[in-house]
């Protein structure tokens, strides 16, 4: 588990504070901007009527797969990776192609997915009322032990006085979603993802990633090359610096989120 203290910027009054929880979220899950309200409900109906029947009526899944997984969606801002594959289909995959959507039906579909996804993984977007709420001592074990945050952080290190230097949501923000700091897209970056990318022929390419998606993967290389491959072609092992804290996100109970930021708390 790593937690990094980056500065966060002041924010004004509740909603401000909020929306700077909701940005920190975005930016850790790699999601995309807002999705607009009004395209997202065109889209939504657009997709009930052409891939509900597969993908389930809210995205999460059915005969086909479940759509706020996918790295397509993911990486997509305003249709422009998804338009291709939903234009062309996958016919590998069963996947029929909806050659007669127009570039606006994409966008208002891209929109849907992209609203979908918030709602679903950024757990910023409620109104925080009384967050210290949980049990401190519950907290503290959860850090020493199953959490094991202790492996990588000391309340007499790095944790020193955290409690002293954000309010309690961004707190919780900070160990939930811990914030990239400024150029952790660059390859010297420490918090870039190093990749090792291992050929057919056997050959060994060491590097950071620079973009990965359903189909294919680039990277920066050792040398400070740009590399890319097909991903059916190559065998792919990430290293994430942040990849504790990703993993707790999906083991994290309500209450265990409230235990370690009481623990936390109590670091002044």
């Amino acid at each position: 588990m790593l937690l990094l203290a980056a500065a966060i910027a002041p924010a004004h009054g509740q909603q401000g504070t909020q929306d700077s929880r909701l940005d920190r979220g975005r930016q850790f899950l790699g999601l995309a901007p807002p999705a607009d309200p009004a395209a997202a409900s065109r889209g939504q109906a657009l997709f009930a009527q052409n891939c509900a029947f597969c993908h389930g009526p809210t995205a999460t899944g059915a005969e086909g797969p479940d759509l706020l997984r996918s790295t397509v969606v993911l990486h997509d801002e305003k249709g422009e990776t998804l338009g291709p594959v939903v234009l062309k289909g996958r016919p590998d995959k069963g996947m029929p192609s909806f050659a007669g959507l127009t570039p606006p039906q994409i966008y208002d579909l891209a929109e849907f997915l992209h609203q979908r996804v918030e709602q679903a993984a950024n757990r910023f977007g409620y109104k925080i009322q009384n967050i210290v709420t949980g049990d401190a001592k519950a907290g503290q074990q959860f850090f020493i032990g199953e959490g094991h945050c202790s492996s990588c952080h000391s309340p007499a290190g790095d944790l020193a006085h955290i409690a002293s230097k954000f309010e309690p949501p961004d707190l919780q923000a900070q160990f939930l979603y811990p914030a990239q700091p400024a150029g952790a897209e660059k390859a010297s970056s420490p918090y870039a993802l190093r990749v090792k990318i291992t050929l057919a022929t056997g050959e060994t390419v060491l590097g950071t990633v620079k973009r990965m998606d359903d189909f294919d993967i680039s990277v920066w290389d050792a040398s400070g090359a740009y590399r890319s491959w097909p991903l059916a072609s190559v065998k792919v092992q990430i290293e994430d610096p942040l990849e504790g804290h990703r993993e707790l996100l999906s083991k994290y109970t309500d209450a265990d989120m409230h235990n370690v930021l009481a623990y936390l708390e109590t670091l002044k």
